[in-house]
């Protein structure tokens, strides 16, 4: 029903937009989302492919797809991450397809090629999957060094357990957002440094996070531990993910328990959805990891990507964005297959739809870093935007947008953007101790 291999770097797409070089999504990505248009407000599935959607609710009827009339009918993409992976894989090939230059098909059905085309442009772009459940983890090594270098022991930066556990915290699924969605300053109890006692208040060192997020797509059973290329198996595919904190409430109450309001306000995702088949050619080993972890935790094989990754911040008053950060997922000290294993082994039920944060992204160098905390080194080393502007952490009126692609042999495998604009915090009307 499909081309041999949709990762044929020499495919080409008769959607010309799909085969510019720095599209990305050429017609070997093929990233699933949610729309709507002016046309249909209903929320449905679909694929980005150059400057265009393909409308899959649209295309599922023609039975050129390997699933029943509907799967794509819907307001995420559960129900088709629910047939499994053989489908996911059947189906990405039935798409390539029907897009590659050679299928006439489809281009000259021209009825329907004008209804299940829509213009990125003109679409809005919705969450692309129900959340069931959201764990962030904390699996970069640069950026746990630096982070336990600023508030502790710099010759004993990583607590005992982090070289052995890929460390996380259960967040909230109930605040994740889709790319574009206006964020508030949060409230929290902060500790002034000169006040005995903690107040309510908006945080002022409001930061962002590079990261990673893994979206689940098979389910395993309560008490069944699962191991690494089972968990490589489950993983459906990947957006970027921006994991807004609020340092200043953090440090008040992380411990004992770790973070709670400081992250629980906001997570933003990008709107598309790239597969794992679709980052297939662009596997590379990670790290070294010593001391070897258990065996649960082994990996046989290479489970990184070479994934490159940025970060730009645009006050309201500025004109251009400035980039504050370069860096690549192809460092993360523990894969998104070890993260899912380990959230397994003592019998944690995954379900389709779990969203994993891989932890912020930081590289070895001040300009890779993955976040306002490690980028001005707690406020000690301000940056200088292009437009003249300083930051320390975030200021309301500030876009701060993400953005990723895997580079191929003249082509790109994309994930477009995550961004969100920082609204001043809700006023309360909280009486004052």
């Amino acid at each position: 029903m499909g081309t041999n291999n949709p990762n044929d770097p020499s495919l080409k797409s008769w959607i010309e937009s799909a085969n510019q070089y720095d599209c990305h999504f050429s017609v070997q990505n093929l990233p699933y989302g949610v729309f709507s248009d002016k046309k249909n407000s209903s929320k449905r599935v679909g694929v980005a492919i150059g400057e265009k959607i393909l409308d899959l609710s649209l295309i599922e009827k023609t039975h050129l797809l390997p699933v029943a009339e509907g799967t794509f009918n819907q307001p995420s993409v559960n129900a088709f991450m629910a047939l499994g992976a053989s489908v996911w894989k059947e189906t990405r090939n039935a798409i390539s397809s029907i897009l590659v230059q050679e299928n006439r098909k489809i281009h000259d059905h021209a009825v329907l090629l004008d209804q299940a085309l829509v213009h990125l442009e003109d679409a809005s772009m919705h969450l692309p999957i129900e959340i069931s459940e959201y764990t962030d983890f904390y699996s970069s090594r640069e950026h746990a060094t630096n982070v336990g270098s600023m508030f502790r022991d710099p010759k004993n930066a990583l607590m005992p357990n982090w070289l052995h556990i890929p460390v996380a915290y259960n967040g909230r699924a109930s605040t994740v957002v889709v790319s574009k969605t206006d964020i508030h300053r949060p409230l929290g109890q902060i500790k002034l440094p000169d006040q005995d006692r903690p107040i309510l208040g908006a945080s002022k060192k409001l930061d962002m996070e590079l990261e990673i997020g893994t979206i689940v797509g098979a389910s395993s059973k309560m008490g069944q531990p699962i191991h690494v290329e089972q968990a490589n198996e489950m993983i459906f595919g990947y957006v970027i993910l921006n994991d807004w904190s609020a340092r200043d409430i953090q440090v008040w109450e992380y411990q004992p328990l770790g973070p709670f309001q400081a992250k629980a306000f906001a997570t933003s995702i990008s709107p598309w959805i790239v597969t794992r088949d679709a980052l297939e050619p662009f596997r590379v080993q990670g790290p070294e990891q010593d001391p070897q972890p258990l065996p649960y935790l082994k990996q046989e094989g290479h489970y990184n990507y070479d994934l490159n990754l940025s970060v730009s911040l645009k006050p309201e008053t500025a004109n251009t964005r400035t980039i504050i950060s370069k860096t690549n997922f192809k460092y993360m000290y523990w894969s998104s297959p070890q993260q899912l294993a380990h959230h397994a082994v003592c019998g944690c039920r995954m379900r389709c739809g779990d969203l994993l944060g891989s932890g912020t992204i930081s590289g070895s160098n001040s300009d890779s870093y993955g976040s306002m905390l490690e980028l001005t080194w707690n406020g000690k080393n301000p940056l200088t935007l292009d437009s003249g502007e300083k930051r320390i952490f975030i200021e309301d009126g500030d876009t701060v947008a993400m953005t990723g692609w895997c580079q191929g042999e003249n082509y790109r495998v994309g994930f477009g953007e995550v961004s969100g604009k920082i609204k001043s915090a809700i006023k309360h009307s909280f009486s004052k101790e």
